[in-house]
């Protein structure tokens, strides 16, 4: 089943997104900042829950973009859990995000991943993503 995340999920979200980036997250800061995004509209979070347990999720920013002169989705994460991927789960969540956004008047969805993560790529290029961008990162720390 796919719903929108709850201030209750954070725990099984922590734990997927560390999953995701095969690091322990600051859990704190990620409570607060999940807290934060989920009174904030421009935040759309799904989860898969399955028997009770969260165990996918698809997390979208929307915003107004000047270059695009347009409302932007673009997902932030989308993690499902290790011992579970390769069972449409991803599928499901990005379909049902897709068609939210459009709802909400974006006219394109956009991911980073990282250059790693060869799975992920195709199976965004699968599902009709096309790779034409790249992203450059500074630390400031």
């Amino acid at each position: 089943m796919i719903r929108y995340a709850k201030e209750t999920d954070r725990k099984a979200l922590y734990h997927l997104i560390c999953e995701l980036e095969e690091t322990k997250l600051d859990q704190e800061a990620f409570f607060r900042i999940f807290a934060d995004q989920l009174s904030d509209e421009r935040y759309l979070c799904l989860v898969y829950e399955r028997d009770h347990a969260v165990i996918g999720v698809c997390n979208v920013r929307m915003e107004n973009q000047l270059h695009h002169c347009a409302r932007i989705a673009e997902i932030m994460e989308l993690s499902v859990s290790s011992s579970l991927r390769s069972q449409g789960i991803g599928k499901q969540l990005l379909d049902h995000a897709y068609t939210l956004v459009k709802q909400q008047g974006c006219m394109q969805m956009e991911v980073s991943s990282n250059q790693k993560r060869i799975h992920a790529h195709h199976f965004y290029e699968r599902e009709g993503f096309d790779k034409h961008h790249f992203k450059f990162t500074r630390a400031l720390v």
